[in-house]
C-alpha cells in the first residue's frame, strides 16, 4: 500500500472513531434525547475532528509501521487522543461556560479504545487476511535478564522475521528468578544452561551481557556450543557506547570470541606522547597487520601517517578506508616502494623525517619460505637493514620491529630471517640515538595468511578440514589486540629490547578446526578433519622465548621483556654481505645455525662456502 493511501485510510478510520465516540459518550448520557439534533454535539464534534487529526499528524500517527507497534507507538496515541479532548474541555468552557465531564470521560476512553484496537489490529490483519505468515521460528534463550536481554528479548517478540522465538531467559542474579520479563520468565542461573535447554527444547541462544568479560563470555560460549545449540552475542560495550552498533544488532559467534582474552587497556597519555602530531611511517601498512596499526595510531592524531606497501592494491584500499574518518590536522600520504629498494627508502625518511616507524613489512608464510629462502633473505633481512639503517641516518626516534614467536629456536628459514631481522635492530641499538625494538607475538586470527581463511574455504565445499598434525598448537590473538600491543610497547622503548606479548594459552589447531565446523552450523560427521603431515620448516609447538631469554616479569600487562642476545657485528655484517652469494641450501645452514645461537664466526661462514 503507498504512503497516501495508507495515510487516507488511517484518516477515514479515525474521523469515524472520533464522530462515533463523541455521539455515543453523548447518547449514553441522555438516551432520550436525539444527538443529530444538538447544536452543541455538532460544535463539539467539529472540535475534536480538528484536535485530533491535527495531534495525529504532530505524533506522527500516519506514519507509523503500526506492523511492528509497541509501547512507544501507544503512548503516541494516548498523548493524542488525551490532548484532543483537553483541547474539547477548554472550547466548551470558553464558548458554553460549561465542561460535560462525565461526556468527556466516556468519550475518551471509546476514542482511546477504539484508536488503539485499530492500530495494534493492523498485524492481525496482514497476518490472517493478507496471508502473510511469521517464518518458522527457533526456540530461543537469553542469557541476561538486564537492559540489554530485556531490549533483545522486545526486539525479538516484534520482528518474527527474524525467525527467533524467545522462550526463556537465564540470570544469575537470584533476585530476578521466576520474574516475567515481556510475558517470558526468568528460570535460572548459567549452571542451568544446559538442563533448560534440555527442557524448553531451545534450539538458539543468545549472550545478552555486553559488560561481561571475554574470559567469561568465552566460556559460556563454549559450554552452549558443547550442547549442539546454534549462539549469538550482542555486541561489545565499547562498540555500543560509541554508537558503532546497538544492543539489538544480534550477530553470530566469531572464531576470535573463542579465545577468552580480555581487551588490553592502553597507557593512552604514554602513546599520545609518541604519536599524537608526530610524522609515523609504517611499512607493510597494506597488510594485515600493517593496516591494523595504522587504524590505531589515527586514533591519536598524527601530523602525518605514511602508508608505505609494494602493493599499489592493498595500499590504495587502506589509504580509501582511512580517508573516510581521517582527522582534521592529520596528512595521509600513501607510498608505494620495496623495503629492498635502499635508495627509494632513504628518499623517503628524507623528505618526511619520520619520528616513529613502524616495520611490518616481511614474508611470513613458512613453507613458501623454505622453498624460496633468497626471497626471506631479500625482504626479511635486507629489507629491515634498509628500512633500520635510514631510519638510523634521519633521525628517526622511534622504531618497532614487528617479529614473530618463529624466530625463537628456528627450524625453518622464515623464523631465522626474523630472527636475524632482530639481531640487525639489537645491533643498531647500541650505537644509535634511535630507539631499536622488536615486538614478537604468534598467530592472528582473520589475517591473510591465517588458518582461518583457508578451514572457512574448506568447509565451504563440504571438507575436509586438513590439519597438519593432532597434536599442533599455536598462540593465537586478534588483529586488533596484537596491534595495540605493538603500539604499546613502541611506547615503553628504552633501545635494544626484544618485547614479547603475552599470548596466553596456546591452542590446539585442531580444537579451532572442530570449533569452525561447529560456527558453521555443522557437525564433525558433516565435515571430515584430515591430518595430512607436518610440513617443511613446521614445528609442533612454537615458543616465544627461549629458556634464557625468559624473564618473569610484565613491564606492562600483556607485554614482557625479553633477554635475546644479539651476535657480534662481526658476524652480523659478514653474514649480511655472504648472504646474497650463497646458494639456497647454504643460506638455510647458515642463517639456522645463527638464529639458534651455534658460534658461527667467519670461519665457519668460509669453510661453509
Amino acid at each position: 500500500m503507498s504512503l497516501r493511501k495508507r495515510i487516507s485510510l488511517l484518516f477515514g478510520v479515525d474521523s469515524l472513531i472520533v464522530f462515533f465516540s463523541i455521539f455515543i459518550g453523548y447518547f449514553i448520557l441522555h438516551p432520550w434525547t436525539n444527538p443529530f439534533e444538538s447544536k452543541f454535539l455538532l460544535v463539539c464534534a467539529t472540535v475534536i475532528f480538528i484536535a485530533h487529526h491535527a495531534f495525529s499528524l504532530y505524533y506522527g500517527l500516519y506514519r507509523r509501521v503500526w506492523e511492528y507497534a509497541s509501547i512507544g507507538e501507544l503512548t503516541s496515541i494516548f498523548k493524542a487522543v488525551s490532548f484532543s479532548v483537553f483541547t474539547l474541555g477548554i472550547v466548551q468552557f470558553l464558548v458554553f461556560g460549561d465542561v460535560l465531564f462525565r461526556a468527556l470521560a466516556i468519550t475518551w476512553m471509546l476514542h482511546l479504545l477504539l484508536i488503539g484496537g485499530s492500530r495494534l489490529s493492523w498485524r492481525l490483519f496482514r497476518d490472517t487476511i493478507t496471508g502473510k505468515k511469521a517464518p518458522e521460528q527457533k526456540r530461543t534463550m537469553i542469557i541476561g535478564a538486564g537492559q540489554a536481554g530485556t531490549l533483545v528479548a522486545r526486539q525479538l517478540l516484534h520482528n518474527a522475521d527474524r525467525g527467533l522465538l524467545p522462550v526463556a531467559f537465564i540470570d544469575d542474579d537470584r533476585h530476578k528468578r521466576g520474574l516475567e520479563i515481556h510475558g517470558i520468565r526468568v528460570h535460572g542461573s548459567t549452571e542451568d544452561i544446559a538442563e533448560l535447554v534440555k527442557e524448553h527444547r531451545i534450539e538458539n541462544i543468545i549472550i545478552a551481557i555486553p559488560s561481561l568479560t571475554k574470559v567469561r563470555t568465552a566460556e559460556l560460549i563454549q559450554a552452549c556450543m558443547d550442547l549442539g545449540v546454534r549462539t549469538q552475542t550482542i555486541p561489545l560495550i565499547e562498540d555500543i557506547m560509541t554508537g558503532k552498533l546497538s544492543v539489538s544488532d544480534i550477530q553470530d559467534v566469531k572464531i576470535e570470541d573463542l579465545l577468552g582474552r580480555d581487551e588490553v587497556q592502553l597507557d593512552m597519555n604514554k602513546i599520545k606522547d609518541q604519536l599524537t602530531g608526530k610524522i609515523v611511517l609504517v611499512t607493510g601498512a597494506g597488510g594485515s597487520i600493517g593496516s591494523e596499526i595504522s587504524r590505531q595510531i589515527m586514533r591519536f592524531g598524527p601530523k602525518k601517517l605514511l602508508l608505505l606497501g609494494h602493493g599499489e592494491n592493498s595500499i590504495y584500499t587502506i589509504d580509501m578506508e582511512l580517508r573516510k574518518t581521517v582527522a582534521e590536522g592529520t596528512e595521509l600520504i600513501p607510498i608505494i616502494a620495496d623495503v629492498q629498494d635502499y635508495d627509494r627508502i632513504m628518499d623517503v625518511m628524507n623528505e618526511h623525517r619520520p619520528d616513529v616507524v613502524y616495520h611490518a613489512a616481511a614474508h611470513k608464510h613458512v613453507p613458501l619460505m623454505e622453498i624460496n629462502p633468497t626471497e626471506a633473505v631479500k625482504n626479511n633481512i635486507h629489507g629491515t637493514k634498509n628500512v633500520a639503517n635510514a631510519a638510523h641516518i634521519s633521525g628517526v626516534k622511534n622504531f618497532v620491529l614487528v617479529s614473530t614467536d618463529k624466530a625463537v629456536n628456528p627450524p625453518n628459514v622464515m623464523g631465522a630471517s626474523k630472527r636475524f631481522a632482530e639481531m640487525i635492530v639489537q645491533n643498531l641499538a647500541k650505537r644509535s640515538d634511535t630507539k631499536f625494538v622488536a615486538v614478537r607475538f604468534g598467530n592472528v586470527l582473520g589475517s591473510r595468511g591465517s588458518v582461518i581463511p583457508l578451514f572457512k574455504g574448506q568447509i565451504a565445499v563440504g571438507g575436509p578440514i586438513t590439519v597438519t598434525d593432532p597434536e599442533m598448537t599455536r598462540y593465537f590473538m586478534t588483529i586488533p589486540e596484537a596491534s595495540r600491543l605493538v603500539i604499546q610497547a613502541g611506547s615503553l622503548a628504552q633501545g635494544g629490547e626484544v618485547f614479547v606479548l603475552d599470548m596466553g594459552e596456546p591452542v590446539k589447531i585442531v580444537d579451532l578446526a572442530k570449533n569452525l565446523i561447529r560456527l558453521s552450523g555443522y557437525s564433525e560427521d558433516d565435515i571430515e578433519i584430515k591430518y595430512s603431515g607436518i610440513r617443511p620448516g613446521e614445528k609442533l609447538f612454537e615458543e616465544l622465548l627461549n629458556e634464557d631469554e625468559i624473564q618473569a616479569e610484565q613491564v606492562f600487562p600483556k607485554i614482557y621483556i625479553g633477554k635475546a642476545n644479539p651476535i657480534s657485528e662481526l658476524e652480523l655484517f659478514y653474514t649480511l654481505e655472504k648472504l646474497p652469494e650463497m646458494p639456497n641450501e647454504e643460506i638455510k645452514k647458515v642463517l639456522l645455525a645463527l638464529a639458534n645461537r651455534k658460534n658461527v664466526g667467519e670461519k665457519t661462514l668460509q669453510v661453509s662456502m
